[in-house]
């Protein structure tokens, strides 16, 4: 089981480690005086559990300016302690909802390195595009940081968090709109590779399409609330929605109007199938604030956001079936 390492900074006696060792399985703990009448209190305890010692700070009288956190990764701890498996080590195992909080804030946030990621990213995935290169299309893949905003938007709609959603939806939508004006550009001076087999495929468009963006935004969320840092996950959710991307705008700059349908469609159904998988996968996981009106808030936030992104998810795949008819 993974542990962790809780710092707290507070008043002498602020915290009652009886107390909070009959209430949570702490691993073990050690107090030290510091200065000030301060005490430091370190609390070794199981990745699962780090989330509710939080949520039970936070309740303790004088609020949260009265002590400081850190939050350490704990790579290994002797003597191991053999522990019989309970329903709840059974359960999914994800990483607290304020250290998710702290990493989603952090990518929601137009940066200038994301900026110039999604700008080389673009142009790479154009130019694989343009040469049939599947090995220069993943290139660009790796580098494209868009699952940290589209993740944060599906993460902020769980919790209620407006300000989030609206910074992470202006992120998101930079990250999709700088690759259409690039391959815009580019199919206004070239024309479509139409013997591409990666633009070709791009211009078809299927049920399976709707259900591989469903298990990628799944999984890109599955891998964030685990904090697993590797990029192949973050891989998958960018071919869902560069390469669309970039097909589109080359069809629009080339000034193929009817063409563009197509590309503009599976940019869309990818879009709000990732979103709507990985509000599910937040939601399941159990992932909500921890005061009151917060939660409400929560609910009806999230109540919205399935609604309204699974409308348009069924909307658009009535579109995908009535193409493939026609």
């Amino acid at each position: 089981m993974p542990l962790q390492l809780l710092e707290i900074y507070a008043p002498r006696h602020f915290l009652d480690m009886e107390d909070i060792k009959e209430e949570f399985p702490v691993v073990s703990y050690w107090i030290s005086s510091e200065l000030n009448e301060k005490d430091l209190t370190r609390i070794l305890v199981e990745t699962n559990h780090v989330e509710k010692i939080l949520n039970y700070l936070e309740k303790l009288p004088g609020g949260e300016d009265t002590y400081q956190v850190m939050l350490l990764s704990v790579q290994t701890y002797l003597p191991r302690e053999k522990k019989k498996q309970t329903d709840e080590a059974k359960d999914l195992q994800r990483a607290s909802r304020h250290e998710l909080y702290a990493a989603v804030e952090e990518s929601s946030h137009m940066s200038i390195s994301y900026m110039w990621f999604i700008l080389f990213s673009s142009v790479i995935a154009t130019i694989g595009i343009i040469k049939n290169s599947p090995a220069i299309v993943i290139g660009a893949m790796v580098i494209a940081p868009i699952i940290g905003p589209v993740t944060a938007g599906s993460f902020a709609s769980v919790l209620g968090d407006f300000k989030l959603i609206r910074q992470a939806s202006l992120t998101s939508l930079f990250g999709i709109g700088i690759p259409i004006l690039i391959s815009t550009v580019f199919g206004f001076f070239f024309l479509p590779p139409l013997y591409s087999n990666e633009f070709l495929s791009r211009t078809d468009i299927q049920i399976i399409d709707v259900i591989v963006a469903l298990a990628s935004g799944a999984a890109g969320a599955l891998s964030f609330i685990k904090r697993n840092e590797g990029s192949l996950v973050g891989v998958m959710v960018s071919v869902a929605l560069l390469p669309p991307a970039v097909v589109f705008g080359m069809t629009l700059g080339s000034g193929r109007w009817e063409e563009a349908l197509v590309p503009f469609i599976l940019l869309l159904v990818n879009v709000n199938s990732i979103l709507l998988s990985a509000v599910i996968v937040f939601w399941l996981s159990g992932i909500k604030p921890n005061n009151w009106q917060d939660l409400q808030n929560a609910n009806t936030s999230r109540r919205i956001s399935l609604l309204f992104i699974s409308i348009i998810t069924i909307v658009l795949t009535t579109a995908i079936i009535f193409i493939n008819i026609v």
